[in-house]
């Protein structure tokens, strides 16, 4: 009888296949298949497949449901409204991308020490905005598993027409207007990288850096004079 209940509990604290290998895919590479060719970063993943690909595959997964994923400051994004058609996404803490919100697929490093009154993530002890409990999706699950709660209750059944090659847009994430869940702006006044969508970049130039404000070279480039000392009086 205890076999059999820990049988039952092992399955139901179980990933799904594709959200095991979403949350440990590696995007953003060139592609094997088609790595002489432009534009081959492998940003599509494939739900059927469980496995990413590059713009170039999708010929061959045309009948298979698919989940885009972007990139955000060097980490891997995914649109909150796509995500939550897969997977309950509550508790997890959003950020606003020229107006598309979108969540982080994994946890990211955090260089700031953690203040004991702050708001952190349940798994990895970032720095949350209140209500949030995790700063990604992989440190949602992580938790639930650990704890023991059982990953059905947050899985939705998904319409495949949902994820079709049709329902694809050219989202352009390109700095201009980056604003948190706390109204922080993050964009180029803050950085000097910009995400551009892979339609406008080829697979090494995802990162192009922002043009410095004219102020900022004109003091660069000038030169200090000699001192001049006052007349005696």
């Amino acid at each position: 009888m205890d076999i059999d209940m820990n049988m039952n509990m092992n399955m139901m604290n179980m990933k799904p296949a594709w959200l095991e290998r979403l949350m440990d895919e590696t995007f953003f590479g060139d592609c094997g298949v088609h790595k002489n060719r432009r534009k081959n970063e492998k940003n599509i993943f494939c739900l059927h497949c469980c496995l990413s690909i590059c713009p170039h595959c999708l010929s061959s997964h045309t009948s298979h449901p698919l989940l885009q994923v972007r990139r955000y400051v060097y980490h891997n994004v995914i649109r909150l409204d796509d995500l939550e058609k897969l997977i309950d996404c509550s508790n997890i803490q959003p950020y606003t991308i020229n107006s598309a919100k979108v969540i982080f697929l994994n946890q990211r490093p955090q260089s700031r020490s953690c203040k004991v009154t702050a708001n952190v993530c349940f798994t990895c002890d970032r720095i949350l905005q209140d209500p949030f409990h995790f700063c990604s999706l992989s440190c949602k699950v992580e938790y639930m598993v650990y704890e023991g709660e059982n990953l059905s209750n947050i899985l939705h059944r998904f319409d495949e027409s949902d994820f079709a090659i049709s329902q694809f847009e050219g989202l352009r994430v390109d700095g201009s207007e980056v604003i948190d869940e706390d109204n922080n702006q993050i964009g180029p006044s803050s950085s000097n990288y910009s995400i551009i969508n892979e339609d406008q970049a080829t697979s090494n130039n995802r990162f192009l850096p922002l043009p410095l404000p004219a102020i900022v070279l004109s003091l660069g480039s000038r030169r200090k004079g000699a001192p001049q000392r006052a007349p005696l009086s």
